[in-house]
C-alpha cells in the first residue's frame, strides 16, 4: 500500500512538472512573438532591450529579420503548447537553446555589456533546457482502451 500510495506521489510531481514546463514554454512562446513583433514595430526600443547598440541609419533589416524569427519561434512553441505535442514541443526547446546561448555570446561580447544585459538570455537558456528535459522524460499518460 505505501509503495503504491509513493507511485502515485511521484506520477503527480511529474505531471505538475510536465504542466509547469508547458505553461513556462507557452509564457515564453507568447513573449517571443512580443519581442518579435517589438522588432518589427519599434525597431531601436527593441535593439536596446536586446543589448546592443549599432547605428542603422535608418536601415532596420536586422531587426526586421530578427523580429520575424521570433515570431515564428513564439509561434511554434505556442502551437506546440496548444496541440499538447510533448515530445516536439521538448526536441525545440533543446535544439532552439541555440538562439538564447548566441543571443547572450554577442551581448557580453560587447565591450559596454555585462551579466545584467545577458541576464533575459541567460533566462531563456534556463527556461528551454530545464522545460525540455523534462518534456522530454516524462513519460506521457497511458490511455485506457
Amino acid at each position: 500500500m505505501l509503495l503504491q500510495e509513493f507511485c502515485v506521489l511521484i506520477l503527480n510531481y511529474f505531471s505538475m512538472t510536465t504542466k509547469i514546463s508547458y505553461v513556462a514554454a507557452f509564457i515564453a512562446g507568447l513573449g517571443l512573438i512580443f519581442i518579435g513583433t517589438r522588432f518589427l514595430l519599434a525597431p531601436e526600443i527593441a535593439e536596446a532591450g536586446y543589448g546592443i547598440h549599432f547605428n542603422e541609419e535608418g536601415d532596420y533589416s536586422f531587426h526586421y529579420i530578427k523580429g520575424i524569427r521570433d515570431i515564428f519561434s513564439g509561434l511554434l512553441i505556442c502551437i506546440f503548447c496548444l496541440v499538447n505535442e510533448r515530445r516536439a514541443l521538448g526536441v525545440t526547446l533543446l535544439a532552439g537553446t541555440i538562439i538564447p546561448i548566441t543571443d547572450m555570446l554577442i551581448v557580453l561580447n560587447k565591450s559596454y555589456n555585462g551579466v545584467v544585459q545577458a541576464m533575459p538570455h541567460i533566462i531563456a537558456i534556463v527556461i528551454c533546457v530545464v522545460s525540455g528535459i523534462i518534456l522530454l522524460t516524462t513519460k506521457s499518460p497511458k490511455k485506457a482502451l
